[in-house]
């Protein structure tokens, strides 16, 4: 039967740990947990709320985009977030607010939001909008004007992609989560990340060669990030010219070795057949 995946699971408890908030406290109204859901209803049929056992022929879920058919388990792969409303920093935020966000993001195609294929959202609660990564859907039905949807491409629910950074930025943008980095330091991290297994120079960030060393990365952690991966490149590039010389040193080695040796243990080292030879060759080259 379909089942709610790890990583989507942890999206939810991320979210409910900080929006579903003590009603004695400022924030109004808490995200409860019946309304972050993953998996859709038994009556459900088709969509990215269902897994391999419930998915319909021709599911715009499954044959839409190859990510999505390459990935096709059992697993749901999206998530719905409802109402709530919370004070923080001296604003208030809620399900209009954190939609636009979310989607603001995902146009910008910020690394974190690339394993978003849809939002169903209201912007203001009055009309239901659509953003389809894929360009193929603009609208959806009335209930998205009390919940918002988001639907991840199934490949990376198979793979147990982590899908939090999204989400904790947005908490750390608003104020609910401590900010160890600016949203754009923590974008670009996940660049590197992106380099470091799909490849690219300097591991996916650009670097400036004129840094001057670590002195001049000032203490922005992305400053430091790219002057450690510029000298990780260069490391790279000395190694790899060095693999292919030739470090022996034949006639090195022979005379370290005869620098080591007396001429009686020269001497001894002949064997007797060969003495009486060696002994008439040195003699006629001493007298020539």
């Amino acid at each position: 039967m379909t089942r709610a995946p790890e990583n989507l699971l942890t999206v939810r408890r991320l979210l409910l740990d900080h929006l579903d908030i003590d009603p004695d406290t400022s924030r109004s109204q808490d995200l409860e947990p019946a309304e972050v859901g993953i998996v859709g209803d038994p009556a459900h049929r088709g969509g990215y709320h269902c897994g391999s056992d419930r998915v319909v022929t021709k599911d715009y879920s499954v044959v839409e985009s190859p990510r999505d058919s390459a990935g096709l388990t059992l697993d749901a792969a999206a998530l719905d977030v409802g109402i709530f409303e919370v004070r923080s920093g001296g604003r208030t935020h809620d399900l209009r607010t954190f939609s636009n966000w979310c989607v603001a993001q995902c146009v910008a195609n910020t690394p974190d939001s690339r394993d978003v294929r849809e939002i169903i959202y209201s912007p203001d609660g009055k009309v239901v909008r659509r953003w389809d990564r894929l360009r193929k859907r603009t609208s959806g039905d009335d209930s998205h004007l009390w919940h918002t949807h988001f639907s991840f491409f199934r490949d990376s629910i198979k793979a147990g992609r982590d899908q939090t950074p999204l989400f904790r930025r947005y908490l750390t943008a608003i104020g609910l989560l401590e900010d160890d980095m600016s949203a754009q330091a923590e974008s670009q991290i996940n660049s590197i990340y992106a380099g470091l297994f799909y490849g690219g120079s300097s591991m996916g960030r650009s670097v400036d060669p004129d840094a001057g060393g670590p002195e001049k990365a000032s203490n922005s952690i992305v400053a430091k990030l790219d002057y450690t991966m510029q000298r990780l490149d260069a490391l790279v590039a000395q190694l790899t010219a060095l693999s292919g010389r030739d470090f022996t040193d034949e006639q090195a080695i022979v005379a370290g070795v005869l620098a080591t040796l007396t001429p009686e243990k020269i001497a001894a080292a002949i064997p007797a057949t060969m003495a009486a030879q060696v002994a008439d060759e040195l003699g006629r080259r001493l007298a020539a």
